[in-house]
Formats: C-alpha cells, structure tokens, sequence
C-alpha cells in the first residue's frame, strides 16, 4: 500500500493506495490516467475508522484493481473540518464528488462500509454516470425517519453542539497511558481482535508527552440537526442505476436484511451474508473480496 493526499479546495484528505502518486493529488494535478487493464475501485469507511478498515482486502483485491483508500474529513490523518463547522451528512456526499473529480474520467467502482456505504448510495444517486458499480457494507439506504421528529432531531442536535462546546473550554483532551490502552478500548467497543484492528488504531492515535491520543475530531460525535424523511431515502435509493452487491455480517444489523430489499426501491441489487458483525470485512476478508470480484466480473462481462 502507498500512502496518497487528495488537495481538495477546503481540506486534504489522506489515504492509502496501490498506485504510486509521488505528488498530492489536486485539481492542478490530478490523476489523469491509469492504466485500463483494471478499473478504479474507491474504498469509503466508516464512522469513526479509517482507511486501514480496508487493509486486509489490498493484497486480495489489488491484482484486479487500482485501489484508493481515504480518510473523511476529521479522521485518520485527513484535516478536520474548518472552525465552526461540523459534519453535516450531505456535505461528505461533496467531499467524495471532490475525490471523484480527480480521479481518471472513467466510470468506476465504488465500496462503501457503514457511513461510506450511505453517503455512496447518495451519490451514485445524483452522478450514476460516474459509478460502474456499488458495492455497501453494511449499509444501505440513507438514515431517514419521520417527518414529526424534526423539532425534536433539530432541538438534540443543537443541544450536542452546546454540549461540546462545554467540553472543549472546560476539559483537557482524552489521553490514554499506551497504544496497548487504545487498542482496547476499540476492541471492547467493536468486539474484534487485536490482530483485525492494530492497523486501524495505530492510524486513529498519537502520541505526545508519553500519552496516546485519537486523531479523530470530537465534533463527530455531535448529533445531526437534520435527517431525511423516508420518502428522500427512497428517492435516493431509486435513483441508483448501477448495479448493487450488499454484503451483510451475519451478527452485524439485523434491519439490512435482503427481506426487505424488494419493496426498497432498489433497481439491480443483490445481497451476500458472510460471517461476522458490522465489521465483516475485517472479519472475513477473504469472503467479502470474493464476492466483489465475482460481482465486479459480471459486471464487465455485460460491458
């Protein structure tokens, strides 16, 4: 894996990759061609991870494959949002049309995981010209609920951004005595082994003073002022055009369900269980790369 940064016009956005980019990748400089003996596939992680979520699908999926990683906005190693602003859902929807943007003018695969997988499907909705193929990992449609609730959505959300401005004038930042700490703390919260998350929490903590740190900007965890009502979520999800392999964990939501996929409004879509919770791709990698090259290979085959 290569190291990449995307220079997007308000923040950079570092990630990992199986190409070799000697510069930052910018709209002065982007990435104009590659080579077309495999498509692009963009990798998009979750709440809270980071680009190594994807680590252990690299070696099995880069002989097929360019490969591009990154870190949203506040994690990992990327820039955290401007001051005074927070982390609206729409406006990471822009962040990956950014990416996109410098990236070869080529239709190509998209692989989201949780978060990744919704802000994905939103996308393929607006720009189904650009994306060959989407591939959700546990995730689905956008997070949607009813009408009624957008006073109460509204009053929580502007009540955690209050909260948080608290916290930051009247406490120091959250450290931990080692990297061993950390790394507990995230296997206790996910339920995965050490060996599946040291990659990801050795890219999500620092250390400083003789203290660890997480990198991730605490404005994450302030509530959303605002969510879609079903029939947005809807409209999003019939707007998908491309073809769509779900990869569902075995103990991961119970609510993604392939039972509920047929009165969903998906156009072309297909769902694969395999073992393992939210994090299934960490779990069992080899699985979920074999349904994505299976999945990938007939969609070139149709092509």
């Amino acid at each position: 894996m290569q190291q990449i940064r995307f220079q997007l016009s308000e923040l950079n956005l570092d990630g990992l990759c199986s190409l070799s980019m000697p510069q930052p990748v910018s709209a002065v400089t982007p990435i104009a061609e590659l080579p077309a003996d495999k498509p692009i596939l963009l990798m998009l992680h979750g709440w809270q991870d980071n680009a190594e979520s994807f680590s252990p699908l690299f070696p099995l999926l880069a002989e097929h494959f360019h490969l591009v990683a990154f870190d949203w906005p506040g994690h990992g190693w990327s820039d955290p949002r401007a001051s005074g602003n927070y982390y609206h859902f729409v406006d990471y929807v822009d962040d990956l049309h950014q990416v996109v943007s410098l990236l070869p003018n080529r239709p190509l695969f998209i692989l989201g995981h949780s978060l990744g997988a919704l802000v994905s499907v939103c996308y393929s909705a607006a720009f189904g010209e650009r994306v060959a193929g989407l591939v959700l990992i546990e995730g689905l449609a956008p997070l949607h609920e009813a009408e009624s609730k957008a006073p109460a959505r509204l009053r929580q959300g502007l009540l955690s951004r209050h909260r948080y401005r608290e916290r930051e004038t009247q406490r120091q930042q959250r450290s931990m005595a080692s990297f061993e700490q950390a790394l507990a703390l995230r296997c206790n919260v996910n339920q995965l082994t050490q060996e599946q998350l040291t990659p990801l929490v050795a890219r999500a903590t620092y250390q400083q003073g003789g203290r660890w740190y997480w990198r991730h900007d605490n404005r994450l965890r302030c509530d959303s002022l605002y969510r879609m009502a079903a029939t947005h979520a809807s409209a999003m999800v019939g707007s998908v055009a491309c073809p769509v392999l779900s990869i569902i964990g075995s103990q991961g939501y119970r609510q993604l369900k392939s039972v509920q996929l047929a009165s969903a409004g998906w156009q072309n879509i297909i769902q694969h269980e395999v073992h393992g919770g939210h994090h299934c791709h960490l779990e069992s990698p080899c699985d979920v790369a074999k349904q994505i090259l299976l999945f990938s290979s007939q969609i070139n085959e149709m092509t």
